[in-house]
């Protein structure tokens, strides 16, 4: 008799492990699935003919970076001139030219652009960043600025009314290696 009560318990707990196999395997396969967040696409742009288009426009020298090396990846180029709309419907303020770049190790790299009302573009761009000393890069002299959190830095230079940002969560040298490749579209 002892055998088969070993035999029922040994069946119960066969039958407890299928059941509890039958319950978790759906449920980690429903987490996997939910729970991974792939990287989307990177989609390179081709941004020289919007910096034509600026540089054409624009009352001020347009900047854009002439000798970029391998694996930098343009991921945002517009150009909006005085009175069309940006986000929101406002209509711009000045002709304002933006690039974006990724990296060869992924960090977003921005360089903004705008003639009329630098300083409220500088509040934006460099997320109300306080001046950080300055830099010399490409003949210019660069306000270096950091944001309340530490985290986003921009160097700033302003030349013939005119603002110019670079801008990115890297360190200064790397902004600085950025600013050097600028040179006058056209």
């Amino acid at each position: 008799m002892a055998s088969s009560t070993t035999a029922r318990r040994n069946a119960t707990v066969l039958h407890m492990l299928v059941a509890m196999a039958v319950l978790f395997i759906p449920v980690i396969l429903i987490t996997q699935l939910f729970t991974r967040n792939p990287e989307p696409p990177v989609t390179a742009i081709d941004w020289q003919p919007v910096a034509q288009q600026a540089a054409s426009e624009s009352e001020y020298e347009v900047l854009a970076p002439a000798s970029l090396p391998a694996g930098w990846i343009a991921t945002r180029a517009r150009f909006i001139p005085t009175g069309q709309p940006v986000f929101g419907g406002d209509p711009a303020v000045g002709d304002t030219f933006q690039l974006g770049f990724l990296s060869p190790e992924q960090r977003y790299v921005g360089l903004d652009q705008r003639d009329v009302a630098p300083e409220q573009l500088v509040a934006t761009v460099t997320r109300n960043g306080r001046p950080d000393g300055t830099i010399e890069a490409q003949g210019r002299t660069w306000e270096r600025m950091v944001s309340d959190d530490g985290r986003t830095r921009s160097l700033v230079s302003t030349r013939e009314g005119a603002v110019t940002i670079v801008s990115g969560d890297l360190p200064y040298e790397a902004l600085g290696a950025f600013a050097t490749t600028l040179e006058p579209v056209g």
